[in-house]
């Protein structure tokens, strides 16, 4: 089965986000393991360092690849930017038709093909992952184009992107073009990007990978293939077609919407809309497993029978206080599928608090057929909790981080929790949510807490 390799380029198509926005979109990105994360190249050379290393923080899967610009300076930033990323790639980004590399470059051809090697050439010397990439491929002359991409490939490129971006070929042509190609450079990676300018972007790439490339760029909203259409194109042609992909199509239209909030945030009538649709699915604890079910789908989810029933007995649970709406069953599938086998459970929790009083908390855990118990006083019922599963467990984990807020509006509102734990360098967050806060954040820490033991145990 040929793997597919996803590049994404929101990030690039989408400049003009806040950093904080920026960060998210890498952190969903990375949730959903696309192979590639492209970001656009330095030039406020302090904001967007920041930025880069901020992203190399949590991105541990995904490539995270930056552009050189058009100097060896560029190269420089980029390799600066990616020094803390365990997975690097520097990308080379130059026009190949005869227009663009006058208009963009300033050079001819025999100029550019110079340019191309000292590029890639510097890229290589600081980066083990170097990406060339063809801009205005398909406009350029055939020779001169498998002379620019075998230049970058001497000088040490891994990947080479050949780029339809006037949209001028028809998919069949295109294939062609790419299968051409191949027959020239069939000891790289050979991935496409192409404009969407008249909605046959995704034939195309698809078309192409069939011919022969191996990667193809998408983006969530950016004018090429979008990132869910390909995703679930592969999920549902992959089988007949002999390929597949990394992503995880369980999250992919989820995260998809959640990335196009981001960037196109709704106006306030749209708002209004969406929180009566919200509201429109209200489950109780007469809806039987089926209903419940139905509605996981209708959010977009793709779950295992095994999930779908985690999920089902965590619904059981709120349902028995209060009704339960899409999105608030939206965020007990975020924290209840998808997660590893737990080695702890939560039976029971009594939290004494007060202004006159030391917070205590009493946990009670279970450990296969074992139950234990920890009694501790802290600086708040949070701290006191956790201190009493760390008595239980006999461990003690950094809190990197902490968060708490509610899912949705109103007295019985439910409440969600992130806790991040580090243990040998390594960061493990966890998610947990319930009518009261201090549950949520027990079963967060619990969570996370699971996810070491998974790791140790296997």
């Amino acid at each position: 089965m040929k793997n597919i390799r996803i590049t994404d380029i929101t990030l690039c198509r989408n400049t003009s986000l806040s950093f904080k926005e920026r960060i998210e979109i890498a952190r969903l990105l990375e949730r959903l393991k696309v192979d590639t994360i492209e970001i656009p190249a330095i030039e406020n050379i302090k904001s967007d360092t920041l930025f880069v290393r901020t992203v190399a923080s949590f991105v541990k899967e995904s490539k995270i690849s930056v552009c050189a610009g058009y100097t060896p300076e560029g190269v420089s930033l980029a390799a600066a930017a990616l020094n803390t990323a365990k997975n690097a790639e520097i990308r080379i980004e130059l026009p190949m038709s005869p227009v663009g590399m006058e208009y963009t470059c300033h050079k001819k051809a025999p100029a550019m093909i110079e340019l191309i090697k000292t590029m890639v050439s510097a890229a290589k010397e600081k980066c083990s992952e170097v990406q060339f990439c063809a801009v205005d491929a398909t406009r350029a002359e055939q020779s001169f184009l498998i002379d620019a991409i075998k230049t970058a490939i001497e000088a040490g490129a891994t990947v080479i992107t050949v780029c339809d971006t006037a949209a001028e070929m028809m998919p069949d042509s295109f294939a062609e073009f790419v299968s051409n190609l191949k027959k020239e450079i069939s000891d790289v990676e050979l991935a496409v990007s192409v404009e969407d300018k008249n909605g046959m972007a995704t034939a195309a790439s698809i078309l192409a990978v069939k011919s022969g490339a191996n990667g193809v760029k998408t983006a969530v909203l950016g004018g090429v293939v979008a990132l869910e259409t390909m995703a679930v194109l592969i999920k549902n042609c992959g089988n007949s077609c002999g390929f597949e992909c990394n992503i995880r199509h369980t999250e992919t239209g989820r995260i998809a919407s959640q990335i196009s909030r981001i960037i196109t945030p709704v106006n306030t009538n749209t708002v209004s809309v969406k929180t009566e649709s919200d509201n429109a699915v209200q489950l109780d604890a007469n809806d039987d497993r089926d209903a419940v079910a139905a509605v996981i789908e209708s959010l977009g989810y793709d779950l295992s029978e095994e999930d779908i029933s985690k999920v089902y007995e965590e619904f059981c649970r709120i349902a028995a206080q209060k009704r339960v709406s899409a999105k608030e069953l939206d965020a007990i599938v975020a924290s209840t599928a998808l997660q590893v086998e737990p080695t702890y459970k939560l039976v029971s929790y009594v939290i004494n608090n007060g202004n006159i009083i030391s917070s205590s908390a009493q946990i009670k855990l279970e450990k296969g057929e074992e139950q234990m118990e920890g009694i501790c006083i802290g600086d708040g019922p949070v701290d006191a909790a956790f201190r009493a599963i760390e008595q239980i467990i006999g461990r003690h984990y950094e809190l990197d981080d902490f968060q708490i807020q509610t899912v949705t509006e109103g007295k019985d509102s439910m409440g969600s929790a992130v806790v991040k734990l580090r243990e040998g360098g390594k960061l493990y967050s966890g998610t947990g949510i319930s009518t009261d806060i201090l549950g949520a954040s027990i079963r967060a820490y619990i969570n996370a807490l699971n996810k070491i033991a998974y790791e140790e145990e296997n």
